[in-house]
């Protein structure tokens, strides 16, 4: 069973990392695949560039076993639209394999602006993660709620169609808030692994960045 977590990681951080290890040891994911968006289709132009945003998300997974990137939307022209990367995805690795798309509540809240939405379910489970104790809420109607399963082995009996709501520990981090400290100097550590802020201080990267631009994420 495989997870898909996608967003702009611009830059990626804790608040990105631990659910996602939560949501694989839970489910027992076979592994995570981190996809970062060349164009987000609902967030302004990321700051920091495609070749800056890959090589951070590939140094914040190294050494993690099951956390592997993934390029396809960085190599897809236009925007990056999830169902076009499950169609991808389902293409590569056949119709039998159970695919989870990852993403937060606030995310799960939002999917009727997505592009092609009804069809995602179609390509695979949705795993909507959200804070212990929080209620697992939604507007999307009597689908969502049809979907809806509390038994793990119904995720891993067929390929698609099941929500899974996953409680995780949600950490009040934000990409946006990283890249004001950056601009006001100060640090981020501990917000991030080291690796990754090693690489935007030896880049230089964030110093100018606009404070209007905020950063996309299906999970965190």
């Amino acid at each position: 069973m495989l997870g898909i977590l996608g967003g702009t990681f611009d830059p990626i951080h804790f608040g990105h990392l631990r659910p996602a290890l939560e949501v694989m040891e839970h489910l027992r994911l076979d592994e995570v695949r981190f996809v970062p968006c060349r164009i987000p289709p609902h967030r302004r132009t990321p700051v920091a560039s495609v070749e800056h945003r890959l090589a951070m998300v590939e140094r914040a997974v190294h050494g993690q076993p099951g956390f592997v990137v993934d390029r396809r939307e960085l190599d897809r022209d236009g925007p990056s639209y999830s169902v076009d990367t499950l169609e991808s995805l389902r293409a590569e690795l056949g119709n039998d394999t159970p695919l989870c798309l990852m993403m937060g509540m606030d995310a799960f809240a939002g999917l009727p602006s997505w592009h092609r939405w009804e069809e995602i379910l179609k390509l695979a489970h949705i795993v909507v993660a959200h804070r212990p104790g929080s209620p697992a809420s939604h507007d999307l109607g009597d689908w969502a709620t049809e979907a809806a399963t509390r038994d793990l082995n119904e995720l891993r009996a067929r390929p698609a169609g099941a929500v899974w709501f996953q409680p995780v520990t949600q950490l009040d981090i934000s990409a946006t808030a990283i890249r004001a400290m950056l601009r006001r100097g100060e640090s981020p550590r501990y917000l991030m692994p080291s690796s990754v802020l090693d690489h935007i201080r030896a880049q230089g990267l964030y110093l100018d960045a606009s404070p209007t631009q905020g950063a996309a994420t299906r999970f965190a």
